[in-house]
């Protein structure tokens, strides 16, 4: 898994854009002490589930993992 350049700002990206998502969806409602962690894992399952991401296989799935596939799901946003 290659690293982008800009990755940090890309997952700043990915979980503001998919909070949003999440939201008008009605599937989730964030509050301001949910962590990153959790925001994260639940929007990378939620995009899976639509299929707007091609998911990992279940052994592989971790913290960074899922920062890069948001990473790439945000960098093709625009």
């Amino acid at each position: 898994m290659k690293k982008l350049d800009n990755e940090k700002e890309l997952v700043k990206k990915a979980l503001r854009v998919g909070s949003v998502y999440a939201e008008k969806r009605g599937a989730a409602k964030f509050e301001a002490n949910d962590s990153a962690a959790d925001r994260m894992l639940y929007i990378y399952r939620l995009l899976v589930h639509d299929k707007l991401v091609q998911p990992l296989p279940e052994d592989q799935v971790s913290q960074k993992s899922i920062q890069h596939k948001l990473a790439l799901w945000a960098s093709r946003l625009d």
